[in-house]
């Protein structure tokens, strides 16, 4: 047969995956024919050193085991040359399967005479039957490895994902260090519950042999109390168990909520702008949740199922070691349909996770918005892509549960094979005299409890590795730093308040493509008013938006007295800036909470001075509870006149040096705005900035910037600019008119 060899006999590809340099070596082209040929090879080389190590004997004082491993480290290196010559090249896969099948008849027959001081069947009786037994189990083994541990190429990612995962898995542990004495306890009882739970079947076993053959009574009261006393020790030790965990749970919980929740809150706005309020309201709610649950829980279930796993194998060593053996057989082919089902089930576990969290963001996008979806009659249209987010999420449960059926049925039917197969050997066994009937009825007992068992544990180690992905979307938020830095430091004793935005360019994070602020500049000075005005969409709000630190400009930056604002410590920034919305956004609480909103300092005598400064005080002492009156969700229970005066009072109660408003009198009647302006006056070295919309308030300001198209068109008085006939006086004859319109903004 002539064999084709690839002229490019090594190809080196080198790949930077992880951050880490892996290299991958390409080997001989191998063609099926090779492999067929070197299968019938290896097959008729391995049987003749098999049936070979039958016929040789070797010194009797140390028997077959000496015959049995030098045959062992023949058969390895006929197989492996043989592999070698043909392929070129072994995979990891092959020699590991190789060194499993040479090694496996010295390895069991060793054991069986260490443990039992005798010979198996295969060690008496060499044919190839035993040959297809020992071949079987290797084959076996070394699926059950690759399942478990897999390295070959296609599988490196799964293979960083499970590190990640293990990393995750430790950073929750680490995280529970203050419930340490509480897990610790968890333990203690998880131990005693399994170690009393482990020895019921053992003593259900000896009752039936007491019943069985002659009759005793003290043994059967013996048996019956220790069944009683184990019985009792397992629930008491159970119960005390689920209780103690679910209190390290319970803060753990707590805790991890509120260090996501200061986590968030620390982030710039262009990150609430970029992620959807519904993945952020899932990370706090469910997320938290379950990564406290299932972390917790899994290890209370590997640690208890490992105890009892240990002590039922050693318990049906001692009814009887070959039922054993027979039963372990059955873990490869558990460990493969456990392993199929955790792929799937874990793929569409997280897809139905992503589905419900777009459920639940419609269903805040519409309550968020009712009043416009009554105002557009879109009831129907909301229900109707509620229904189908719905629907999405259905179909994932209904197909994950699919998935969950076949496994069950799959899972059952290895069950009971097994089962007809040690009721069958079980029997053989009897009538030989090698175990009791109520040894079989103990080991049966056993041997459903470690089927549930082993599927336990191959099941529970992958899902805690999974579960830590809703840990990790957790850790994300943690981790994230925001892109505004709050570590500046400067806290000044006095301040003047002199603003000056120098060469600014910016564009928003969610369209980086339009530039909203080119090379703007522009001085605020302390003691006047600066109104800026334009036509809307044209930068004013940035330039708010950028004085407040919700954004980073790109080019430039802003001073304050001189300095840059991120320097300045974030507390007293923002203590010492105030701003007042058009729509001043208010909390669940008192009158009085919202107006020392952040505050921790604050007496009624400024509150109530500030509130009078905003024209609110006479309306707030007419209600009942006067400042103690609680606004509603949103402040839904005051008007917006009433909302947008607390808002005043909210920003002067903090006397700050810069004080920013947007449009703040829309709302107000004339009465209420002139006081307004009066308390503002009287404050006569503090920075002002209006976005106006009314004439009479941009005709008052010491300085009018017209802002277009990102850049300042035109600045100075009223008078200077309307002599000027510029942007100014082009915008004000066509957007004033003679009853004071308003003017866009």
């Amino acid at each position: 047969m002539k064999l084709k060899v690839s002229s490019d006999q090594t190809a080196v590809t080198e790949q930077v995956t992880g951050g880490r340099l892996q290299l991958k070596m390409a080997g001989k082209a191998v063609t099926t024919s090779h492999k067929l040929l070197a299968l019938i090879l290896a097959v008729f080389i391995d049987l003749s050193f098999f049936y070979a190590s039958g016929f040789v004997e070797i010194n009797r004082a140390f028997g077959n085991l000496v015959r049995l491993w030098i045959f062992a480290a023949l058969r390895w290196s006929a197989i492996s040359f043989t592999g070698l010559l043909i392929l070129g090249d072994l995979t990891p896969v092959l020699i590991r399967f190789i060194t499993v099948h040479s090694l496996l008849p010295a390895v069991l027959e060793t054991g069986t005479r260490a443990l039992h001081r005798e010979e198996s069947q295969c060690s008496q009786v060499v044919d190839v039957r035993c040959w297809m037994v020992f071949a079987g189990a290797s084959l076996g083994a070394a699926l059950f490895w690759e399942i478990t541990i897999p390295d070959t190429d296609e599988e490196a990612e799964s293979k960083e994902q499970k590190h990640k995962s293990r990393v995750l898995l430790m950073r929750v542990l680490r995280l529970y260090k203050p419930d340490y004495p509480l897990l610790f306890g968890g333990v203690v009882f998880l131990s005693l519950a399994a170690l009393c739970e482990m020895f019921i079947p053992f003593y259900t076993g000896r009752v039936i042999d007491v019943l069985g053959s002659h009759y005793q009574l003290n043994e059967f009261l013996s048996a019956l109390l220790f069944m009683g006393l184990f019985s009792m020790g397992s629930s008491v030790s159970a119960g005390c168990r689920g209780g103690v965990l679910l209190c390290a749970i319970s803060s753990f919980t707590c805790r991890i909520k509120v260090k996501l929740f200061q986590a968030l809150t620390k982030q710039e706005i262009g990150f609430f702008e970029t992620i959807k309020t519904g993945e952020i309201t899932s990370r706090l709610s469910k997320d938290t949740t379950l990564m406290g649950r299932t972390v917790c829980l899994n290890v209370n279930v590997l640690l208890r199922t490992f105890i009892k796993t240990v002590g039922m194998i050693s318990l049906m060593m001692t009814l009887s070691w070959k039922l054993t053996f027979l039963v372990l057989m059955e873990t490869p082919l558990t460990g493969l349909i456990q392993n199929i089902y955790d792929t799937h089930y874990q793929r569409l576990f997280q897809a139905m996770q992503d589905s419900m969290a777009r459920t639940n963001e419609a269903a805040n996008e519409v309550v968020f918005g009712i009043r416009v979806v009554r105002s557009f009659n879109t009831n129907k249209h909301e229900a109707e892509r509620y229904d189908e987010r719905l629907n999405e999420t259905r179909s994932l449960k209904t197909r994950r549960d699919i998935v969950r059926a076949v496994y069950l049925l799959a899972q059952r039917l290895t069950g009971l094979g097994m089962q007809v197969l040690i009721l069958y050997y079980g029997r053989l066994f009897i009538q030989k005299g090698q175990m009791t009937t109520g040894s079989l009825v103990s080991f049966i007992i056993y041997q459903s409890d470690l089927g549930g068992n082993i599927r336990t544990l191959t099941y529970i180690f992958g899902d805690m590795l999974n579960s830590v992905v809703a840990a990790g979307k957790v850790f994300n938020y943690l981790d994230r730093k925001p892109e505004i830095s709050t570590d500046g430091e400067l806290k000044p004793d006095q301040l003047r308040g002199r603003i000056s935005y120098c060469g600014l360019s910016f564009a928003y994070p969610t369209n980086p493509s339009k530039t909203v602020l080119q090379d703007f500049s522009l001085e605020l000075k302390p003691g006047q008013m600066t109104a800026l005005v334009g036509p809307s969409g044209e930068g004013k709000s940035t330039c708010v938006s950028l004085l407040q630190r919700l954004y980073e400009p790109q080019g430039g930056e802003i001073l304050l007295d001189g300095q840059p604002l991120k320097s300045y410590d974030h507390h007293f920034f923002h203590k010492k800036i105030a701003v007042v919305s058009q729509e001043p956004v208010l909390f669940s609480g008192s009158i009085r909470d919202n107006i020392t909103y952040g505050l921790n300092d604050c007496s009624m005598e400024e509150v109530e001075d500030a509130a009078g400064k905003a024209d609110a005080h006479d309306f707030i002492q007419t209600l009942e509870k006067g400042y103690d009156t609680e606004v509603g969700e949103g402040g839904g229970q005051l008007s917006k006149s009433e909302r947008q005066r607390i808002g005043i009072a909210r920003a002067l109660v903090r006397q700050p040096k810069v004080l920013i408003l947007d449009e703040i009198t829309s709302s107000l009647d004339t009465e209420s705005e002139n006081k307004i302006q009066q308390a503002l006056a009287s404050c006569l070295d503090q920075t002002l900035l209006v976005i106006a919309h009314r004439l009479k308030t941009i005709e008052k300001a010491n300085q009018i910037v017209v802002v277009g198209g990102g850049r300042v068109k035109e600045r100075g008085t009223h008078e200077e600019l309307m002599e000027l006939k510029g942007s100014y006086y082009k915008l004000r004859e066509e957007l004033f008119t003679q009853t004071d319109s308003p003017v866009e903004a």
